[in-house]
């Protein structure tokens, strides 16, 4: 019952990635890059959905390089009025450049900072909308694998809950955890550095991971361990 209801539990995170999130970051990144400059008399709820300018002093940045714990930011202040850290995914071509005191201009779209620029040297911000949906669709599609192995080997253990070989996590279980990570990152982050559409990673994925399966499944006469 505990894998079923951990089943249960994966296909709604996967119906929220692929029915929710996917679509919410598509529609924001399709909004951003229709964006336009907002008019000099703008209104608050106009500038909303438009790319305001405005001008901040560099406090300080900090550039710690550490693989997951790799820290890129810029503290940022406007007079004595406003003081905010301003988030990068890595350090240039801007942020390395930048010093104390340095004068930059900065790019608001939706509250959110999403460009810096000095001197003609742009950076994007991690809150600038990206078209990155491929990962969206391989985080999914992970949920989407992990929901039909646990419903798979939790409805056999109901059925046969004395001889469930070979639905037990050592070897079969384990092997097809591990294959579908690999499956979902080997092709969702391929599929974000070519840039090829998102719908590809479940097109490429499913197969693949149905293959594998089949390919892995305890043939007779092989040993198999029910733990």
């Amino acid at each position: 019952m505990l894998l079923i209801l951990l089943a249960l539990i994966s296909a709604v995170l996967c119906y929220i990635a692929f029915a929710r999130w996917l679509p919410s970051d598509r529609d924001r990144y399709r909004d951003y890059v229709a964006a336009e400059p907002c008019p000099a008399r703008a209104t608050a709820q106009v500038q909303k959905d438009c790319l305001s300018t405005w001008h901040f002093t560099v406090v300080k940045t900090v550039i710690k390089r550490g693989g997951k714990s790799s820290t890129y930011t810029a503290t940022l202040k406007d007079g004595d009025s406003w003081r905010g850290l301003v988030d990068f995914g890595d350090p240039g071509p801007l942020l390395e450049r930048l010093e104390q005191g340095d004068r930059v201009t900065a790019t608001i779209w939706r509250r959110d900072i999403v460009v810096l620029s000095k001197d003609g040297v742009r950076q994007s911000t991690s809150d600038a909308p990206r078209d990155e949906l491929q990962m969206n669709a391989a985080i999914g599609m992970l949920a989407a694998f992990f929901a039909a192995q646990t419903f798979a080997f939790g409805a056999v253990r109901l059925v046969s809950p004395r001889d469930y070989a070979p639905f037990a996590w050592d070897p079969y279980g384990r092997r097809l955890l591990f294959t579908s990570i690999a499956v979902c990152f080997g092709v969702g982050l391929p599929a974000v550095w070519i840039g090829i559409p998102w719908w590809t990673v479940p097109a490429v994925g499913l197969p693949a991971m149905a293959c594998a399966a089949v390919l892995m499944y305890p043939r007779p006469g092989r040993p198999t361990a029910a733990r």
